[in-house]
């Protein structure tokens, strides 16, 4: 099932992605072309590693200025010696902070103590961790993952992330409290640099503001995973890149709230038209219709190779049943796009071009 953007016009009006939105900050932020390719990002392999810090500390700072706390990473290099990484963490997010069991933290590798070593370069990324100790949960975590890899294979405007397999100790005790997948995310000042753009820091976008073609990609990806907690017009979970050629790229990030993953706490805005995550919604801008003709094409080239995302060494790390689950729901989108007559009805029935 899906809906239009008119159809959502219609039922709420001004609240929702077809609604005119005012832009208050305009200023632009330069990246810094000078940063280094972090060595991090450079492969998918797996990476085995202990986080050390003071767990009951960590699961207490509930609050939007929770200080940064010391904390160290061991993993062995090539050669089997362990390496120790001193870095700090804080916590971060709104929801996961009143709803998880262990927050998603932000790292800082500063003071060039994780020089040399496969941390080195990172800044400040962000660490997607387990919410609840429980095997579903850490499911989430890799169904997530695999999200990302996707809009990589897509396009180069969207973020870098490595899959870990995390043991958490607490520093404290020196216990092993749970080994879980995690995944960190490059830090924003790194795409930048790797795109050549800068940061356009506004409170949200219209159509006029952005790129048709990138956001046609966009908007189809978040379509293809059944993501409606992603907003262009608030910049709720996206970013805006400014680019030299007068681009303006839309960048989301976020992806656990996916009607593909389904997870059992996601939930659906009440403002919108539809009462499941599975359902898929367009939240596409009509104006830009003309755009996404050859993204189609471009989801139809990739398919295979997304596909084989699920087969591949973190595929096989999920359950054979919520690979088989996901692919069959891929599959669905694809008979969406299909042919231009599908296209109309389920993505473009309510657009006047």
């Amino acid at each position: 099932m899906s809906l239009s953007c008119h159809v959502r016009m219609a039922a709420v009006a001004a609240l929702l992605l077809c609604a005119p939105h005012i832009a208050v900050s305009q200023s632009t932020t330069p990246a810094d072309k000078k940063l280094p390719n972090p060595r991090l990002f450079r492969s998918e392999e797996v990476v085995n590693i202990t986080l050390s810090l003071n767990m009951r500390q960590i699961k207490r700072d509930k609050g939007d200025d929770a200080p940064w706390r010391d904390a160290t990473i061991r993993y062995k290099d090539a050669q089997g010696k362990e390496v120790v990484v001193p870095l700090r963490a804080r916590t971060r997010g709104v929801w996961r902070l009143q709803h998880c069991d262990y927050p998603p933290l932000r790292l800082k590798f500063g003071d060039k103590k994780a020089d040399g070593t496969l941390f080195a370069n990172l800044d400040e990324p962000k660490l997607v961790t387990y919410c609840r100790n429980l095997d579903n949960y850490e499911s989430y975590v890799l169904q997530e993952a695999q999200l990302y890899r996707i809009y990589r294979l897509l396009t180069d405007a969207s973020f870098k992330i490595r899959v870990l397999r995390i043991a958490y100790a607490d520093s404290a005790s020196g216990k092993v409290e749970t080994t879980r997948y995690s995944f960190l995310i490059e830090d924003f000042k790194h795409l930048l640099a790797r795109m050549g753009g800068k940061n356009l820091e506004r409170m949200g976008a219209i159509a006029d503001d952005l790129s048709p073609r990138p956001t046609a990609l966009a908007q189809t990806f978040l379509y293809f995973v059944a993501n409606t907690d992603v907003s262009f017009n608030s910049l709720h979970n996206s970013e805006i890149v400014s680019m030299s050629n007068g681009d303006n790229i839309v960048v989301p990030y976020d992806f656990d709230m996916s009607g593909v993953i389904n997870a059992v706490y996601a939930t659906v805005d009440p403002k919108l038209p539809i009462k499941y995550v599975r359902t898929r919604i367009f939240r596409g801008f009509c104006e830009h219709l003309d755009a996404y003709p050859p993204v189609f094409d471009l989801f139809r080239a990739k398919r295979s190779a997304i596909e084989a995302l699920y087969a591949d060494d973190i595929g096989k790390r999920m359950s054979p049943s919520v690979v088989k689950s996901t692919l069959k729901y891929y599959a669905e989108f694809y008979d969406d796009i299909a042919t231009p007559a599908s296209v109309r009805k389920q993505l473009f029935a309510d657009c006047v071009k």
